[in-house]
C-alpha cells in the first residue's frame, strides 16, 4: 500500500508545484505588463527602445517620447500578446490593456484609412519637423528623409495595425472597433492598381524624385512583402468576416504577382515594378532597378503557396525558368565566407542580389562619403567591399525548391479546387496570434521562464540590451563639402556623427518592447 500512498503524494506536490509555477507566470506578466502601459507607453502607444529615464528612445530611428510607432516590434505587436495574454489567461485587465492599444492605433488611423510608419500625438507639425531634422539626416533610411502626409504598406505599418483592429473587432465584435476596420479594408481596395498590385504609399504621391530618379513610391512593391502581406491581410478579412467581394480583388493580386515574373534568361521577379509597364523599377539609392534573386526564391515558393489554395496550375509554370535562371547566377563558393560570413549550407548556391534587366550583368551596391550631404550610394562589378547594411548577396537553395515543385505537381488540381479557401468565404474566430512568436525576422533565444521572472526588477521592468541606438541629431555644417569620396565608413552601419541611421548596439540598456513581447511570448506558451 505504500507505493500508491507515495505516487499520491508525489502528484500533489507536482499539482502545487505547477500551481505555483503558474501563479509565479501570471504575476510576472501582470506586473511587467502594467510597467509597459502605464510607464513606457504614451497612450497605449509605444515606441522600439527606451533608455531607463526615458531621456532617449527609439524606433527605427530616435523618437520623441509624444511619438508613436506602428514598425514591428512596437505598437500593433503589444496588442497582439496582449491578446494572447487575456487568452491563456482570462483576466479581463489584458482584454481592456489591447482596447487602449486599438483606440491609440485608431488614433493614428489618416483619412484614407490607412497608417504611416508613425505618427505623435503632439501635432503633425511635430511630425514634419522629426522628418526635417532626425528623418532628413538618416543616411541609409531614405524612407524617412521625406515627409508625404500618407499612408504606406512598408514594412506591414498598414497591415500590422489593420488586423490588429480586425482581431480585437472578432474577440467581441465591439462596434468601435468595426467602423476603423472597414476604413483599413476600404483603404487596401482603394489602394490597389486595377491590374492587382498595389504600391508603397497611398494615396499617389509623385513629389520626391530622389537623386534624379522618379519618385519610387507609387510603384508596384513586392519589396519587404508588401503584395503578399497585403494578400494575407485580405484572405483573413474573406475567411472571418465572410467578406465575399475580396474574392476578385486576392485573385487579382496573386495573378498579378504570377504575370510580373520575367521571362528567359532573367526569369526572375524584381522588388518594384512601373505601373505603366511592368517592368522592374527602382527604390533607394541602394535598391536599384534589377532582378532580385532572394526575391525570385521567395515568389517561387509562394507561387507553390497559390497553387495549393487554388488548385490552379498556372502558378506552377514559370517556376523551372526561375529555377534555371537562379541557377545560372551561381558565384563560386570561396566566396561565400568572405561576402557571407558564414559556409554555405547543403544545397544552397551564392548569387548576386541584383541582377541588371538590360545585360544580365550583376550588380553590386557600395557607398562613398559619411553623410546624406556628402554621401554618395552606387553599383558596379566589384563585389568586395560593398554595404553592411544591404546585403549584394543572397543565398538560395534550387534542390529544395526543384523537390518542393515536385511535391505542388503531385498533388490533385481539382481537389484543391474544390477544398481552396477562396471557394467560399466564411466566420472564424480569433487565433493566437503569437503563440508561435513567428512575426519575427530575427532570431532570439528561447528564455527560460525561470530566468524571466527573476530578471522582472522591483518596478515591473525587464532591463536589457538594446538592439540598436543612433547618434543624437545636429545640424550638418553648412560649410561642409557636397561630395567625398572618402570610403572609412562604407561597409558600416553608420556613417558619421552627423547621421542619425541606427546601429548595432551591444553596452547600452534600456527597457525593449521586443524583450517584453519575447519574453511574455515564453510565458505564455509556459502557462500552456
Amino acid at each position: 500500500m505504500k507505493r500508491p500512498i507515495l505516487c499520491a503524494v508525489l502528484l500533489v506536490i507536482a499539482v502545487t508545484m505547477r500551481a505555483g509555477d503558474q501563479e509565479a507566470i501570471k504575476l510576472t506578466m501582470h506586473r511587467a505588463t502594467q510597467y509597459m502601459m502605464d510607464v513606457a507607453s504614451y497612450k497605449g502607444g509605444f515606441v522600439w527602445n527606451y533608455l531607463p529615464d526615458y531621456s532617449r528612445e527609439w524606433g527605427e530611428l530616435e523618437a520623441e517620447r509624444t511619438m508613436v510607432w506602428l514598425q514591428s516590434p512596437s505598437t500593433p505587436d503589444v496588442g497582439e500578446v496582449l491578446l494572447d495574454a487575456y487568452h491563456a489567461t482570462g483576466d479581463e485587465y489584458y482584454y481592456d490593456s489591447a482596447s487602449k492599444v486599438a483606440q491609440c492605433i485608431i488614433h493614428g488611423q489618416l483619412p484614407c484609412g490607412g497608417w504611416n510608419y508613425m505618427f505623435d500625438y503632439e501635432s503633425e507639425a511635430t511630425t514634419r519637423h522629426w522628418y526635417a531634422t532626425i528623418g532628413r539626416q538618416a543616411w541609409r533610411l531614405e524612407e524617412f528623409q521625406h515627409y508625404y502626409g500618407n499612408a504606406t504598406f512598408d514594412d506591414e505599418a498598414t497591415k500590422h495595425c489593420a488586423e490588429f483592429l480586425l482581431r480585437i473587432y472578432l474577440e467581441k465584435h465591439d462596434q468601435a472597433f468595426y467602423e476603423p476596420l472597414q476604413r483599413a479594408i476600404g483603404f487596401f481596395l482603394q489602394s490597389q492598381y486595377p491590374n492587382g498590385g498595389w504600391p508603397q504609399r497611398y494615396p499617389l504621391m509623385y513629389d520626391h524624385p530622389f537623386k534624379g530618379k522618379a519618385d519610387y513610391s507609387s510603384f508596384i512593391t513586392i519589396n519587404d512583402d508588401v503584395m503578399p502581406e497585403n494578400i494575407d491581410f485580405l484572405m483573413q478579412c474573406y475567411r472571418s468576416l465572410e467578406m465575399k467581394e475580396l474574392r476578385e480583388p486576392i485573385l487579382r493580386a496573386m495573378h498579378c504577382l504570377r504575370d510580373v515574373q520575367q521571362p528567359l534568361p532573367l526569369a526572375g521577379w524584381g522588388d518594384q515594378y512601373s505601373p505603366a509597364d511592368m517592368k522592374p523599377a527602382h527604390a533607394r539609392s541602394y535598391e536599384p532597378r534589377a532582378i532580385n534573386t532572394a526575391t525570385t526564391m521567395q515568389m517561387c515558393r509562394l507561387m507553390i503557396k497559390f497553387y495549393q489554395m487554388t488548385g490552379d496550375k498556372s502558378f506552377l509554370k514559370g517556376i523551372p525558368n526561375a529555377i534555371t535562371f537562379l541557377e545560372g547566377q551561381k558565384l563560386p563558393d570561396e566566396w561565400a565566407p568572405v561576402v557571407r560570413r558564414r559556409p554555405l549550407g547543403e544545397g544552397e548556391i551564392l548569387t548576386p542580389r541584383f541582377i541588371n534587366p538590360d545585360d544580365g550583368k550583376p550588380m553590386y551596391v557600395h557607398r562613398k562619403g559619411s553623410n546624406v550631404k556628402n554621401g554618395e550610394y552606387y553599383t558596379d562589378s566589384i563585389y568586395t567591399g560593398t554595404i553592411a547594411h544591404y546585403s549584394s548577396f543572397a543565398t538560395v537553395n534550387t534542390p529544395m525548391l526543384r523537390q518542393a515543385l515536385q511535391e505542388a505537381q503531385a498533388l490533385d488540381a481539382k481537389k484543391l479546387a474544390e477544398k481552396s479557401p477562396l471557394r467560399e468565404a466564411s466566420v472564424s474566430g480569433p487565433k493566437d496570434y503569437y503563440y508561435q512568436a513567428h512575426r519575427y525576422g530575427y532570431r532570439m533565444p528561447a528564455p527560460k521562464v525561470d530566468e524571466i521572472i527573476a530578471s522582472l526588477d522591483s518596478e515591473g521592468r525587464w532591463i536589457s540590451v538594446l538592439h540598436q541606438v543612433s547618434n543624437p541629431y545636429k545640424p550638418i555644417p553648412a560649410t561642409m563639402p557636397t561630395s567625398s569620396e572618402d570610403r572609412s565608413v562604407a561597409d558600416k552601419m553608420v556613417g558619421d556623427e552627423y547621421d542619425t541611421s541606427p546601429y548595432e548596439n551591444k553596452s547600452i540598456k534600456g527597457i525593449s518592447t521586443r524583450t517584453y513581447i519575447w519574453n511574455m511570448v515564453a510565458l505564455i506558451n509556459a502557462l500552456r
